[in-house]
């Protein structure tokens, strides 16, 4: 017994002394008044006369303890005395011992205690215990390689942002791999603090509600990545809802990691209570990310040299227009979460309006050695579409020539067989090695159709080099077919970190617009000589860790616009409001409606309305190629829409609108719910919507007034575009 109360009380003494300065310098304080107190009773029983002694030298007999307690030389100058005596006896015993414990207390234990201070202290801010910023900050919650990519947002908004890491890892580590991507001046601006991003306890100390964004990073490495970002997510709700909790942040950016995971977000109201707070809710995946700066923003920063950026090529060549005989093909090399996360936002954004006028599909293929197992697992996410479209699977491991043919159009998940497929989008799956010859030739044959001219060739070409081994995406992408780099098909090469092999050759070989000299012979033996680009010209690199993130608030904002038009349209005439009522009212005040707007969409409608925005470059090349312009030039990119533009965007629009609803969940009404053959219950069916069955899936031709609105909005496509870049 006796010996557990003395561990205890060991234990509580220890832990006292940890803590911080202030508890140290209060057991200093109980020791001195304890040595005090040792001393008047030692003075006291010495029997001496160290009242007179004190009356002799001018000393108050009660300061004469704490005198030898606290001068070092006080028993140097009692021992002398001022009149040359000296003290003796049990006094001069007293005196030592008491002059003792003060030397030992106050030469000894204080020093230790400042130094052990000033290293606890240096060991906190080491560790990540101390905590400085109070307001205006950016904060980031868990760390993994993908935020660098975060802080270099953040600094090319703001130079002089602060920068706070909450994280459970080792901050030390953490100091030291962010060195290697920032300056110093960079590095003062980045505070690390050590915490746990479900812990509202720590929020406190990091000031949470006084921060301009957060960005809820978490750990990719970790199985549970999803759901702890979840829980980080309703922690910080359950913070910033507490009444003593003044504030809270503008937005919140919340990654997610598992492709289904991001996708069921996209319809789910879970996280409706962050607007409720008036934060804006923003969820990120790092594949999709990538994807859109391939397809949408079409570029990629240089992480070792902060500011400069390199452009991606458009999959659609100079832009496509209605007369245009070319498809578009993307080919997918692999079945990973690139390939999948890069081919659905394909199939959200690249649409076209050559195929309403020439048939023409955009096509996606996968290559895969193991693709008769990966095309079930695709299709089963994606039930709707393939209810509607069939795919095509082809074989080309096998010898037997009857099962290659059998193995071409395949419809049985089609379940509308009784009219013909009317997406615009196709899926294709090949399964075969890629090193194969059956492959090779595959893709040598697509890279004979290529060219980017609309007059020439039979496809706009991309290849994706996306498997999981950085290694086996270099060796594809330096040794293809001939073809391939003659023709000058984008190649995209999958590198996890850095971009800088691919991208120094690829400059290499377009350095001053470097074009190489290519000869043969003709038929009628003459020497024919023509400029051809060199072999890595069109090699681009895509999905490093550390370029990761980031914002297209164009889109965010086009996509606010586009929601603003709804919300205020008149339902009953199917308009908008006036372009000329739009101009008569300030910025200000239709950002601020836009804004309230868009906290009130549920989440189905906001994606809705953001891969609209989405596909407004797209729109663009296709209006600039229509108008006889450069894929870049944005000269007529404000003038009015003719009456024949229009109509050929608001087609588009709406295949896009089919394709979108379909991968989000939505399906196709079966002929009992349709309102359009059931016209007599038109209003009861049309609710079937609120369970993800929209009428509206259907050819553009079969709509009733409601295309309408797809006409109404390709007018107003250069004001959404004036308001979002002037913004």
């Amino acid at each position: 017994m006796k010996r557990k109360i003395k561990r205890t009380l060991w234990l509580r003494f220890d832990r006292v002394l940890a803590q911080n300065l202030m508890r140290q310098l209060a057991v200093l304080g109980v020791a001195l008044l304890f040595a005090l107190g040792l001393s008047y009773l030692f003075l006291a029983a010495s029997n001496s006369q160290w009242e007179q002694f004190c009356e002799a030298e001018n000393l108050n007999k009660w300061l004469l303890p704490l005198y030898l307690l606290l001068d070092s030389n006080a028993l140097n100058n009692l021992y002398m005395g001022n009149d040359g005596t000296h003290v003796h006896g049990w006094m001069l015993i007293a005196s030592s011992i008491t002059f003792l414990i003060g030397a030992f207390i106050f030469n000894g234990v204080i020093i230790g205690i400042i130094t052990n201070s000033i290293e606890r202290r240096v060991a906190n801010h080491q560790e990540g215990h101390i905590h400085y910023l109070k307001s205006g900050h950016y904060i980031i919650m868990g760390y993994d390689e993908m935020v660098p990519s975060f802080i270099a947002y953040i600094f090319e908004k703001d130079k002089n942002a602060y920068v706070l890491i909450m994280t459970s890892a080792e901050v030390a580590d953490i100091r030291e791999k962010l060195h290697k991507s920032f300056t110093e001046e960079q590095m003062r601006h980045i505070i690390i603090n050590y915490g746990h991003r479900i812990s509202t306890e720590d929020f406190k100390d990091i000031y949470l509600e006084s921060a301009e964004h957060i960005y809820i990073v978490g750990n990719h490495k970790k199985s549970a990545h999803d759901a702890i970002n979840v829980e980080c997510v309703d922690s910080i709700c359950r913070y910033l809802e507490d009444p003593k909790v003044k504030g809270h942040p503008d937005r919140i950016v919340c990654v997610f990691k598992d492709l289904d995971t991001y996708a069921a977000f996209k319809t789910s109201e879970i996280f409706k209570k962050v607007g409720n707070l008036g934060i804006e809710f923003i969820p990120y995946n790092f594949y999709t990310g990538w994807a859109k700066q391939v397809f949408v923003k079409r570029e990629y920063k240089d992480f070792d040299y902060p500011g400069k950026t390199y452009s991606y090529p458009a999959v659609y060549g100079k832009g496509i227009t209605p007369d245009d005989d070319k498809y578009v093909h993307l080919v997918f090399v692999g079945t990973t979460n690139f390939a999948v996360a890069f081919a659905m936002e394909a199939a959200n954004v690249l649409h076209f309006p050559n195929y309403s006028e020439k048939g023409k599909k955009t096509k996606i293929t996968f290559i895969d050695i193991n693709a008769d197992k990966e095309k079930e697992e695709f299709i089963i996410r994606n039930r709707h579409f393939f209810e509607i479209q069939p795919f095509y699977y082809y074989d080309v491991t096998t010898e037997d020539k009857d099962k290659k043919e059998k193995e071409g159009e395949r419809d049985e998940y089609v379940i509308f067989k009784n009219k013909p497929p009317f997406l615009d989008v196709e899926f294709e799956f090949i399964k075969g090695n890629m090193f194969s010859k059956p492959i090779q030739d595959l893709i040598e044959s697509w890279a004979k159709e290529h060219n980017e001219s609309r007059e020439a060739g039979k496809q706009y070409l991309s290849i994706f080099l996306a498997l999981a081994d950085q290694r086996q995406n270099f060796v594809m992408g330096m040794n293809m077919p001939d073809a391939v780099y003659d023709n000058g098909v984008p190649v995209f090469i999958r590198q996890d970190r850095s971009d800088n092999f691919v991208t120094n050759l690829r400059n290499a070989d377009t350095k001053d617009n470097k074009k190489m000299t290519y000869a043969y012979v003709n038929e009628k033996d003459e020497l024919i000589e023509k400029k051809r680009d060199a072999r890595y010209a069109h090699i681009y690199p895509f999905g490093m860790n550390e370029t990761a993130y980031t914002a297209d608030n164009h889109s965010l904002k086009r996509a606010k616009l586009i929601n603003y038009l709804y919300s205020t349209a008149d339902y009953d005439t199917r308009k908008f409001q006036s372009i000329l009522a739009l101009d008569a009212m300030s910025p200000e005040q239709i950002w601020a409606e836009a804004d309230k707007y868009w906290r009130e969409l549920s989440v189905a409608l906001k994606w809705s309305s953001l891969y609209n925005a989405y596909t407004m470059r797209t729109k663009l090349a296709t209006l600039r190629a229509m108008r006889g312009l450069d894929i870049t030039n944005k000269s007529r990119d404000y003038d009015t829409l003719s009456s024949e533009e229009i109509e050929v965007l608001a087609k588009v629009e709406h295949n896009r609108w089919n394709v979108e609803k379909l991968v989000m969940g939505f399906r196709k009404p079966h002929a009992d719910e349709d309102k359009y053959e059931h016209e007599a219950f038109k209003k009861q069916l049309a609710s079937n919507k609120k369970l993800f069955i929209h009428h509206d899936i259907r050819p553009y031709e079969d709509l009733d007034m409601v295309h309408k609105y797809d006409e109404e909005f390709a007018g107003y496509i250069p004001w959404i575009m004036k308001m979002s870049e002037e913004a």
